[in-house]
């Protein structure tokens, strides 16, 4: 089966491209491409998903993922390390080409980073508690730190839990009104008590108010389309004993 890949034209001239489960190898409630190494699938099959997924998008390269913590930390990345010494952080970047960076997401917010100008990428795993803490925004001072510039810095938004799917209690939604009244804007009535929350409208604000001019927001969501993408939401909903990740991967060509 061919994989699902999903690129946008702002990161056109890196390699790059949001997978979806089509063409893997996992079965049962991981069926497809599940490149998860927390989760309970075989992990033969993980293993050769993840190299699947590479040879999609950069075949020669070396891919880098991390112990993702849901924190707003990122590194930077000159060589790529064993799966064992994964740093525990939630996003990278490089100006090595040859390395590909991939971040793993199940609803998460997927957000890869290009300034052509420069030659710098990064990728980002934006959750709730990462994204109001600021990953992004730190994704970009490291770019920075790096030789890249703000001004030329290029985003898309891959794959994660859309609006109609993402039911909040009103603690959730005070949270983050209190960090800026600005928010509600990204928060719809729902049921009493609840609402719905834009992570990805809420993201992009995110990189807009930090400098970045260029973005792109797929509009893709996981927890509705089970054909393509895996969900944890979904997969508590179903009570399910676990629950697939998919990746996002971005690279310079050597």
């Amino acid at each position: 089966m061919d994989l699902d890949l999903s690129t946008s034209a702002v990161l056109e001239g890196a390699a790059h491209g949001f997978l979806g489960r089509a063409g893997g190898r996992s079965t049962g409630i991981y069926a497809g491409l599940n490149v998860g190494l927390g989760s309970d699938d075989d992990r033969s099959a993980i293993l050769e998903n993840r190299q699947r997924a590479k040879t999609a998008v950069l075949p020669d390269s070396e891919l880098v993922t991390l112990h993702q913590i849901h924190s707003a930390d990122v590194v930077a990345v000159t060589e790529p390390f064993a799966l064992d010494a994964r740093p525990h952080s939630d996003a990278m970047v490089t100006d090595k080409p040859g390395l590909l960076l991939g971040i793993l997401t199940a609803d998460c917010v997927p957000v890869l980073f290009y300034d052509a100008a420069t030659q710098v990428v990064g990728a980002a795993h934006a959750g709730w508690k990462g994204a109001i803490g600021g990953v992004t925004d730190n994704t970009i001072a490291m770019m920075e730190k790096l030789g890249a510039s703000r001004d030329t810095i290029a985003c898309a938004i891959g794959p994660c839990i859309g609006q109609d799917s993402y039911e909040v209690d009103a603690g959730f939604q005070e949270r983050f009104v209190a960090d800026d009244p600005d928010n509600v804007q990204f928060f719809s009535a729902g049921q009493p008590d609840h609402f719905q929350f834009d992570i990805e409208s809420y993201v992009a604000d995110r990189l807009a108010r930090a400098g970045i001019v260029r973005i792109d927001k797929l509009g893709l969501d996981t927890y509705a389309h089970e054909d393509r993408y895996f969900s944890y939401r979904r997969s508590c909903h179903r009570g399910e004993a676990g629950y697939g990740r998919q990746i996002s991967l971005i690279g310079l060509k050597a």
